[in-house]
C-alpha cells in the first residue's frame, strides 16, 4: 500500500491538470505556430502556469492500493495486483496461459 499523502497528491495533481489543460493546449498551439512575438508571449504564460498543470507530473498509480511501479495499463493495477485479481477470476478477458 502506497502512502496515502502520495495518493492524495497525485488525484490532486489529475485535478490540476484537467483544470488547465484547455488553456495549456491554447497556449502549447500559440507556440508552435504563433508570430515570434506571440510565441514569446505565450512562453511566459505557460511559465506562469502551475508547475502541476504539466500532464507529465501524472504517476500511473495502481487503482487498488496507490503502488506507483509495476502499472498495467489495460486493467489499471499494478502487476501484482493483476496476478492476484486475475487468479482469482476478477478480471474479464484475462485468463493464465498454459501449454
Amino acid at each position: 500500500m502506497a502512502k496515502l499523502s502520495k495518493v492524495v497528491a497525485d488525484e490532486r495533481r489529475r485535478r490540476t491538470v484537467a483544470r488547465y489543460a484547455e488553456r495549456r493546449a491554447a497556449l502549447k498551439h500559440a507556440v508552435r505556430t504563433g508570430t515570434p512575438g506571440e510565441r514569446d508571449a505565450a512562453v511566459r504564460a505557460l511559465s506562469r502556469l502551475p508547475r502541476d498543470a504539466s500532464p507529465v507530473r501524472v504517476r500511473n498509480r495502481d487503482q487498488v492500493d496507490g503502488r506507483p511501479r509495476g502499472y498495467v495499463g489495460r486493467a489499471g493495477v499494478s502487476r501484482i495486483t493483476f496476478r492476484r485479481l486475475a487468479h482469482a477470476g476478477e478480471l474479464p478477458g484475462i485468463r493464465k496461459a498454459s501449454w
